[in-house]
């Protein structure tokens, strides 16, 4: 039987035959314990790309609906997120950010690599929006180290609004891992602020992106991510 390894390694090995990526910075990933992704977004293929070219799995959230498909597409499908280290997730469901994000914590806890979208959506003007504050929260909680990720040109393998999937030639820089204070899941809104910048502003070394002050709107369907923005909305409250 093929393992779900051996099918990601195959991916990446399709990814450079065919889209011939410029890929720098791996070797800064850390080679055990657990530890989080960070990375800007332009396409629906961000999570397989990273997933597939990381020499490390990383766990990011899938829509629940990529894993319950029927037939052998379905079943195919479903080997296929599988394999690249996604976790399928209910996003129909109000609390389903929350229970996203502390579900990334204890893979992360337990020795794994995660990955989080901290615009919580797709940049659709290829501009770096707004972290929100479900990266720092993850950062503060687990106190592992966060991995910033800089991808370019992705946005070309497929363009919004386009299920056409084509070969392009796209860039994936890894940063130097940023190290924050261990303060539990309990923590206060300022430091969570901070720390979620930090992030931000890695990012944008890594990708030269124009920034810009304010959140990213997501489009009319909802977006492949489920954690990116969940304790904006809710963790200040419990945390003050």
């Amino acid at each position: 039987m093929v393992t779900h390894d051996a099918i990601r390694r195959s991916f990446a090995a399709v990814l450079k035959l065919t889209c011939r990526p410029t890929i720098t910075g791996l070797d800064r990933v850390p080679e055990e314990g657990g530890f989080v992704v960070a990375s800007n977004h332009l396409s629906f293929l961000d999570s397989v790309l990273i997933q597939a070219i990381f020499p490390r799995p990383v766990s990011f959230f899938a829509k629940a609906e990529y894993f319950t498909q029927p037939g052998l597409k379905g079943r195919a499908m479903k080997m296929f997120f599988e394999s690249v280290g996604s976790v399928p997730v209910e996003r129909q469901r109000k609390s389903a950010s929350v229970e996203a994000l502390h579900q990334l914590g204890d893979i992360a806890a337990a020795g794994h690599g995660v990955g989080i979208y901290p615009e919580g959506t797709r940049s659709r003007d290829g501009r770096l929006y707004r972290g929100k504050n479900g990266v720092g929260w993850l950062a503060l909680a687990t106190g592992l180290p966060v991995v910033p990720v800089g991808l370019q040109g992705t946005e070309a393998l497929q363009a919004p609004d386009s299920n056409r999937v084509r070969p392009a030639k796209f860039s994936l820089s890894v940063g130097e891992p940023l190290h924050f204070d261990h303060l539990g899941p309990r923590h206060g809104l300022p430091v969570r602020r901070e720390a979620t910048e930090e992030v931000m502003a890695a990012i944008a070394a890594l990708t030269g992106q124009e920034r810009v002050d304010s959140y990213n709107a997501p489009p009319p369907e909802p977006e492949e991510d489920a954690a990116g923005d969940a304790t904006h909305r809710s963790e200040p409250r419990r945390d003050g």
